[in-house]
């Protein structure tokens, strides 16, 4: 038998499979077991409700899609009220996603969830690129200290692991990745989205009302894939690997490059089923190549 179990800070999972964030909601569970994934994580919460960017909001392009749904969502109390009890059915942990516009609202979040009892962990949105935050003329993770300040805000308020979720719109990860862990942050999940935009040439108007969004699908696993191994070799976190990722060869790359787990996003909605099966692939894989633990699999990349 091989093991699949990975741990990510304090939070320990029976695999190293997991749903983005937003990509993946409990009527999924109509369809296949939520319970065989290593954790559940929820769809990014903010302090106050969102109404979220213009329609239309979703486009195909060519190996992706554009995404620019500006984190509409119906803020922390509802998140408490009303979604809640429906996770606490969940078997799995529960990962919170969670974004804002500036320390005192991450603080405010985390603080909060941390008295919710089923949720294990927080996942830190300091990279969507589809929302301004507050007068911000960048993204949080495009900034080093930014990234710091409010990492750093977070870990003052809660034991619980705290994963940033880092964007690929910089110029050096590296150098993002070293703030969020000297700044208390157990580990780091990436790649968000990469901005983008499409256009209509019948209309000479961009595709999305938003006019950019957020580029994800197998088009962006190559830029991810270098990325997961760039953290990986410049800090000692763990690293979760998001980008591509269609099937568990896509997933196996992310381990070998030092992922020590996965996301899956865009694959899910090709493929409601995408995950459970990208859990099953890498325990063949495993069992084919004698690897006993997935630690074994973890920057075992040979370059």
């Amino acid at each position: 038998m091989v093991k699949l179990e990975t741990k990510i800070g304090r939070l320990k999972l029976k695999n190293p499979v997991m749903a983005a964030s937003g990509t993946f909601g409990t009527e999924y569970g109509e369809l296949v077991d939520i319970n065989s994934l290593g954790a559940y994580i929820a769809k990014t919460i903010t302090l106050n409700a969102r109404i979220g960017n213009p329609p239309p909001r979703v486009c195909e392009t060519p190996s992706g899609m554009l995404n620019s749904i500006g984190l509409e969502n119906g803020g922390l109390d509802d998140f408490i009220k009303n979604k809640i009890p429906g996770l606490k059915r969940l078997k799995i942990p529960l990962v919170a996603s969670i974004a804002g516009d500036d320390a005192a609202e991450f603080k405010e979040l985390a603080r909060t969830l941390s008295k919710v009892k089923k949720i294990a962990a927080l996942e830190v949105n300091l990279s969507c690129p589809n929302v301004k935050h507050g007068n911000r003329g960048f993204l949080i993770a495009q900034d080093a200290d930014a990234t710091y300040e409010i990492v750093e805000a977070i870990r003052k308020v809660t034991a619980l692991t705290v994963i940033a979720k880092l964007s690929p719109n910089v110029t050096d990860i590296r150098n993002i990745a070293k703030a969020a862990e000297k700044a208390g942050a157990d580990a780091i999940s990436l790649i968000n989205t990469i901005v983008g935009m499409a256009v209509d040439i019948d209309t000479k108007r961009p595709v999305l009302g938003n006019i950019t969004g957020g580029l994800s699908g197998p088009a962006i696993k190559p830029i991810a894939l270098r990325m997961v191994r760039e953290a990986y070799n410049s800090t000692k976190m763990p690293v979760i690997g998001i980008g591509g990722i269609m099937d568990y060869k896509d997933a196996v790359e992310f381990m070998l490059c030092g992922a020590s787990a996965v996301q899956v996003g865009t694959a899910n909605f090709v493929n409601p089923a995408a995950s459970i099966g990208i859990v099953e692939g890498i325990a063949s894989y495993m069992v084919k190549n004698r690897i006993k633990e997935i630690k074994d699999l973890v920057g075992a990349l040979k370059a």
